[in-house]
């Protein structure tokens, strides 16, 4: 199968999110360390800020795809999350606007993400065997984006200065927007209400853009204060006072849903094939229904795989600081770079995985969405093996029993690489080899992840369960973030945790995937 067998419009969202991608991960190699070295956080305070702020940005999509689904479209919703980003990114520069960046960057993501995964989806026919292809090759974007992040953003954070890292990250979001503007014509009608040919944004458009835009800078600012007022004295609530809050709070929110969906009755932000008649108060039929709970049972398990495989930003980061020996010829690695090896490693294996995926899906030994993704669980736990090991002998500093294990299976060792330099070090070859394992788990998974969504969600409400799915990732995101300090109370290792939790996941998904194919009536 040719690249160029699939639609334009894809490459237009390829690079489009290759910078919006560029902009989050960049942001993301720098804020542990920010947080620890230039703030001087503790370690738990900073990975629970990583944590709060990983998980909520993973949350947002449910609402930013409810309101592409309901009222905005797909299209003008990227715009909107796009400004938002850009601006929350810019405010990363200035160390007295942290909280309001980080408030603006996990709303702006909430339009952004659900609905340019959305979009990909639409370009593709139901039964077209290219669409588990055409999400690889839109998830190798995404990690083009997040290769060349950390080596940007984190060189200039790290030895230049925080805030022009940051600067990069928010200029990487505005060329992003750019791409997606000029390449309007490129992508057709998609992301548009049913039924218009119109393939430009109007003065209308634009018109929403902007008040959404507002709006969302409003909200992040209102909340703020409301916090900086509540916040100290939400210990002093009584439990029936908290619980009361809470219910009006949520309350008010449903209440506004409502309101939109009373206004606006027709569903003009979902990707329908041309003709369809359908609108958001259309009832769900049994198979739509039990469709949706496969996306639900699934969005269950891959909580486990990117609980585990988002310790990237967090413990894993903080080893490459602490734990691994980054010289090499008299130059010290900076620790962000390795968040490097794994959207590298998705750019050479992800021509392969597409390929790969095309001619098994094409073929008799075709396998189903629940097996690629039960490897992918697997995999991640066989990373987690190395890493324990790795960490091990970071602590032990038994540096000749590491080189006559290395001999005697039959390895040339290169200083430095592998054993210990010095004690509570280890060589930057450990790290290496754990990401490339968990890429190779990420993209039996996370592409497939996306595609499946499309196959399998009503077309009326697409954005809406491609919110649902990114869920899961905000819950695995914040237990990322907090998982050591909840495993130290029990004097438990993480990565041990890691290893049963991934593996025994992938294993419990692979023999359940007999139901979920049945109930996935031959979409997935």
């Amino acid at each position: 199968m040719s690249i160029k067998s699939h639609p334009k419009g894809l490459y237009v969202l390829f690079f489009t999110e290759a910078w919006e991608r560029f902009s989050y991960y960049g942001m993301r190699a720098l804020l542990v360390l920010y947080l620890v070295k230039h703030i001087n956080m503790a370690r738990h305070e900073a990975l629970e800020i990583y944590a709060l702020y990983t998980g909520l940005v993973y949350f947002t999509p449910m609402i930013g795809g409810y309101l592409a689904d309901k009222y905005l479209g797909a299209r003008k919703a990227i715009i909107i999350g796009g400004l938002v980003m850009a601006l929350g990114h810019l405010a990363m520069a200035f160390e007295s606007l942290l909280y309001t960046a980080l408030g603006l960057l996990i709303v702006g993501n909430g339009f952004f993400k659900p609905n340019i995964s959305t979009i990909v989806g639409g370009l593709y026919e139901e039964h077209d065997p290219r669409r588990d292809g055409g999400f690889t090759i839109f998830y190798m974007g995404i990690n083009l984006g997040a290769f060349f992040s950390p080596l940007v953003c984190g060189t200039l954070g790290e030895t230049i200065g925080w805030h022009w890292g940051f600067s990069a990250a928010g200029i990487g979001m505005v060329a992003g927007l750019l791409v997606f503007l000029l390449g309007q014509k490129i992508l057709g009608p998609k992301g548009f209400p049913p039924h218009s040919t119109r393939e430009y944004l109007t003065a209308k458009d634009y018109f929403d853009v902007l008040v959404y835009t507002v709006a969302s800078v409003a909200f992040v600012f209102g909340f703020l204060k409301f916090w900086e007022f509540f916040g100290p004295r939400w210990k002093e609530f009584t439990f029936a006072s908290k619980t009361m809050f809470s219910v009006l709070s949520i309350a008010a929110v449903l209440a506004v849903g409502k309101l939109f969906a009373k206004k606006n009755r027709a569903v003009p932000g979902a990707l329908y094939k041309n003709g369809a008649e359908e609108t958001g108060d259309a009832p769900l039929s049994w198979e739509e229904w039990q469709r949706i709970i496969v996306i639900c049972v699934i969005s269950i398990f891959v909580i486990f795989f990117w609980m585990g495989f988002e310790q990237a930003g967090g413990t894993l980061t903080l080893f490459a600081d602490q734990q691994t020996d980054r010289h090499f010829m008299g130059f010290e690695i900076p620790a962000s770079y390795f968040q490097s090896i794994n959207p590298l490693a998705i750019m050479l294996m992800a021509p392969f995985f597409s390929i790969l995926w095309y001619s098994l899906d094409d073929s008799k030994y075709a396998l189903s969405t629940p097996a690629k993704m039960a490897i992918g669980m697997i995999t991640l736990g066989l990373g987690f093996i190395v890493m324990y090991f790795g960490q091990s002998l970071a602590f032990s500093g038994d540096s000749n029993k590491l080189t006559s294990v290395a001999l005697t299976n039959g390895f040339q060792v290169f200083p430095g690489t592998v054993y210990i330099r010095e004690f509570g070090k280890v060589g930057p070859l450990w790290l290496a080899m754990v990401y490339l394992i968990h890429t190779i788990g990420e993209l039996c998974l996370s592409p497939i992840g996306l595609s499946m969504v499309t196959k399998l969600s009503p077309e009326r409400f697409v954005s809406l369960m491609m919110g649902i799915w990114f869920v899961s990732s905000a819950l695995s995101n914040y237990l990322a973030g907090r998982l050591e300090e909840i495993l130290t109370v029990y004097q438990f290792n993480i990565y041990i945790f890691l290893i049963m939790s991934s593996i025994g996941a992938g294993l419990l998904l692979l023999a359940l995937t007999p139901m979920l194919n049945k109930w996935s009536h031959g979409k997935a």
